[in-house]
């Protein structure tokens, strides 16, 4: 295999922007968070407080279809980076790598992420 470039694209799935609403369960409740991008693999979000990295989260939201249906997703996930988006900015960007997603929520992702790219 050839060496990686710097700052060459590492992503084994594809990534499609998104900006859809996400519950997640921290130690004090349900928060809301706004994605901001998703794949196979995992989630990119805007939180309003830093997680710490390999902490285990539960989340879920809900994927357009076609027509009017909407494709509930609930899984667990990992976070593998957590920084502040600006020093102006008391929000922070979370990453999630997915460790507990099921068949057909990774199906509904797939279709989901398919019809982000072909637009």
């Amino acid at each position: 295999m050839p060496p990686t470039q710097m700052g060459a694209e590492r992503r084994r799935h594809p990534r499609v922007n998104s900006d859809l609403s996400l519950d997640l369960k921290l130690d004090d409740g349900v928060h809301s968070a706004r994605l901001r991008d998703l794949s196979e693999s995992g989630i990119c979000f805007f939180l309003d407080r830093p997680l710490d990295e390999m902490t285990v989260l539960e989340v879920a939201f809900e994927l357009p279809t076609e027509g009017s249906e909407r494709a509930q997703v609930s899984t667990t996930g990992v976070v593998v980076r957590s920084r502040k988006i600006s020093p102006a900015v008391d929000h922070y960007e979370v990453a999630l790598f997915f460790n507990g997603l099921d068949e057909a929520s990774r199906a509904a992702m797939k279709a989901f992420i398919e019809q982000g790219i072909q637009d």
